[in-house]
């Protein structure tokens, strides 16, 4: 057996985030090493995770993904941690359907047969909160609830009101409670606060939670509650394969970082030689690329940093003018357009490859799951070839028509998005190579024609 929960919650906002990443620095300070997993596409959660854990956190998504895929994701990142927490996403049965578990927490607690630990906002009840915990457990027969915390409760007296209750009807133990202000809420999760959480700056807050999480979780009870079947790699997707090396440039900084460690692994695992450079800092496209990723991230909070770079500038036009075949991604995208504009109308140059602008908003412009078809011309994923990713951006683009990168088809609309142009597939959805590694074979292919 192995050491493994969920972190669930009954909706958004009940203090899943919070309460993951005390957990996580609290039984770090007991001696443990912590693997931390998040439910869903976000970037943000697991970036928290890997600051409190100093292992990368890993998206585990039962919609992009196949079971076996997830299994195998959890299994190869658990490896030499004592435990592995995996932090849900919304609500514990919201998913992509309303009808099914398909792409919940509650799918990816049985994918990886996981206990689950539920957090319940306790504020304002007493005996109804385990109506509330009753619920969850009796809507899904195959899920395992073994424990519950409870947040926001008014008192220690409140707390063993709702300890009696949940545990005489619901017949599960409450692990823990947060009293109401115990600890200050998480900074506001916007893209701009990623940097600030790798340069360190949110450590003392950490230890913070860390230690209102000690004063009122049993950590015992919670670790004796989490025995879970080890899991095996259900795949060999992730296996090296003895490819003639190909040399790829990523983007990597505090503007560009929004990339599924999967993705970089799969492309390694095919041969790929990977090369990381700096737009931030001005550094050049390294001169042995054969490809070149510019991934996701928050340019726009950087954009007068990345319009006075000319250096790397110069570099991606001479890199992409020279038939490298390039991927942007979301941020990535929004670089190579003509110049982003911010909120407040000041515009910054950007590298000019892609005619038009974004401007940002302030309300979010694209949220939600994609499933992508490409276009005859694409070197990534053809017109017979489908992936899965996902799209989040407060940016819009404006610009003249042009020619399309892929098919996107998201809940309410299906549309062609993105912009190709020879050797450049750009555009805002975010893809899950492991939905589709048909996908790096095209890519590293493409790659292999480039002479260096």
């Amino acid at each position: 057996m192995s050491k493994r929960f969920v972190i669930a919650g009954t909706g958004s906002g009940v203090g899943k985030t919070t309460i993951s990443v005390g957990l996580m620095k609290a039984l770090m300070n007991k001696g443990l090493s912590v693997q931390g997993f998040k439910c869903g596409p976000d970037y943000i959660d697991p970036s928290y995770h890997t600051a409190v854990t100093k292992r990368t956190s890993r998206n585990i998504d039962s919609w992009m993904l196949s079971p076996e895929i997830v299994e195998t994701i959890v299994s190869r990142a658990s490896k030499q941690a004592d435990v592995a927490i995996i932090e849900g996403v919304m609500g514990f049965y919201d998913g992509k359907n309303p009808l099914s578990d398909e792409g919940s927490t509650a799918e990816i607690s049985r994918i990886t047969a996981s206990p689950v630990i539920l957090v319940v906002n306790a504020a304002s009840m007493a005996r109804s909160v385990a109506a509330v915990v009753k619920g969850f457990q009796t809507l899904s027969q195959d899920v395992n609830i073994v424990g519950v915390i409870a947040n926001q409760l008014g008192s220690k007296s409140h707390f063993e009101i709702v300890k009696t209750a949940i545990e005489e009807e619901c017949k599960i133990p409450v692990v823990g409670y947060l009293l109401k202000g115990a600890v200050p809420s998480l900074p506001s999760r916007h893209l701009g606060l990623v940097p600030a959480i790798e340069r360190g700056e949110l450590d003392s807050y950490f230890e913070e939670l860390a230690q209102a999480i000690e004063a009122t979780v049993d950590l015992d009870l919670l670790l004796s509650l989490a025995d879970a079947p080890i899991l095996n790699e259900k795949t060999t997707i992730f296996e090296k394969q003895q490819n003639e090396k190909i040399h790829i440039a990523v983007a990597r900084d505090e503007a560009f970082n929004f990339y599924y460690p999967e993705n970089l692994e799969l492309l390694e695992a095919h041969g790929a030689q990977l090369h990381f450079f700096s737009p931030l800092r001005n550094e050049r496209v390294p001169d042995i690329a054969q490809g070149l990723y510019i991934g996701g991230g928050f340019p726009e909070e950087f954009a007068e940093q990345l319009s006075e770079n000319e250096l790397t500038k110069d570099s991606i036009r001479e890199t992409i003018a020279a038939g490298v075949p390039t991927l942007a991604e979301c941020g990535g995208f929004m670089y190579c357009t003509e110049a982003i504009e911010r909120r407040d109308g000041e515009q910054f140059k950007m590298l000019g490859i892609i005619p038009g602008k974004v401007v940002m908003q302030d309300k979010l412009a694209a949220l939600g799951y994609r499933e992508i078809t490409g276009v005859e011309g694409n070197f990534l994923i053809n017109s017979h070839q489908q992936a899965k990713g996902h799209e989040f951006h407060y940016s819009t683009y404006q610009g003249e028509p042009v020619s399309p990168a892929y098919f996107s088809k998201g809940r309410f609309r299906a549309q062609q998005e993105g912009y190709l142009a020879k050797n450049l597939v750009a555009g805002y959805t975010h893809f899950h190579f492991a939905s589709n590694p048909q996908l790096v074979e095209n890519w590293l292919k493409a790659c292999m024609e480039v002479k260096v």
